[in-house]
């Protein structure tokens, strides 16, 4: 039986699709981190016999890796949002130049969704009674709270996690011993992958299993693709 004081927050609570606007941007961060800054990484150890040189490499790559990913996460999502707000503004307009026009195109959203005709045009009045262009905004347009995109919540989150993922290659760098450095970073780049696809499936209630195969089996691909590159330019990763 479900209880009568249910809320709308609490529904919302045993869901996760409002965590995907930052969650995305998160898991791409620390993906790029982790990938970008272990190939970084070993493309400078096969060529030089000291550590200091790979450490500041890699602290470089680090820093200027997370400041780009928020940058172009910023920029991308503010894109997003202004296309948004100019079709909201859109919409406004013709609410005012052509209402009786707006209230039937979104009874025929209703009724293609499955109401009847007559329905369809009672709830289209309802809610246009209620707030007109929170309707059209919502069911024509296909914008609402939870898909709208946050500028600085995704460059926050494609940052920081940039950061974080990053810092485990380097936390490789400045204990695997020196000769065998290629291989630990190889190694535990896949253990970290997979870290990733474990705590992203938790975090968004998704399948486990199947997150950690797409980010491992990428990231491999994407490093197998990194060390042909560098074969075939003579490179010997």
């Amino acid at each position: 039986m479900v209880q009568e004081n249910l809320t709308l927050d609490n529904y919302l609570d045993n869901h996760y699709i409002h965590r995907s606007n930052w969650l995305r941007a998160a898991v791409l961060g620390a993906n790029d981190g982790i990938l970008s800054v272990s190939s970084l990484a070993i493309g400078v150890a096969t060529a030089s016999d000291f550590r200091e040189p790979i450490i500041l490499a890699t602290l470089a790559g680090l820093v200027a890796g997370a400041l780009s990913m928020a940058a172009g996460e910023y920029v991308s999502v503010s894109t997003q949002t202004d296309t948004e707000q100019a079709d909201i503004e859109r919409e406004r307009q013709e609410l005012i130049e052509m209402p009786d026009e707006e209230l039937l195109i979104l009874a025929q959203i209703y009724e293609n969704r499955g109401l009847k005709k007559e329905t369809a045009l009672l709830v289209a009045q309802e809610l246009s009674e209620k707030d007109a262009l929170a309707a059209h905004v919502r069911d024509e347009l296909g914008i609402n709270e939870i898909s709208q995109a946050n500028p600085i919540q995704a460059a926050l989150a494609s940052g920081a996690s940039f950061l974080l993922g990053g810092f485990l290659p380097l936390l490789v760098v400045l204990i695997a011993p020196l000769s065998h450095m290629s291989f630990w970073l190889y190694g535990l780049t896949i253990v970290f992958l997979m870290l990733l696809g474990g705590i992203s499936a938790k975090t968004g209630g998704s399948s486990m299993v199947k997150s950690i195969l797409r980010v491992t089996i990428w990231g491999s691909i994407a490093m197998g693709v990194s060390a042909l590159v560098g074969y075939l330019f003579g490179v010997n990763v």
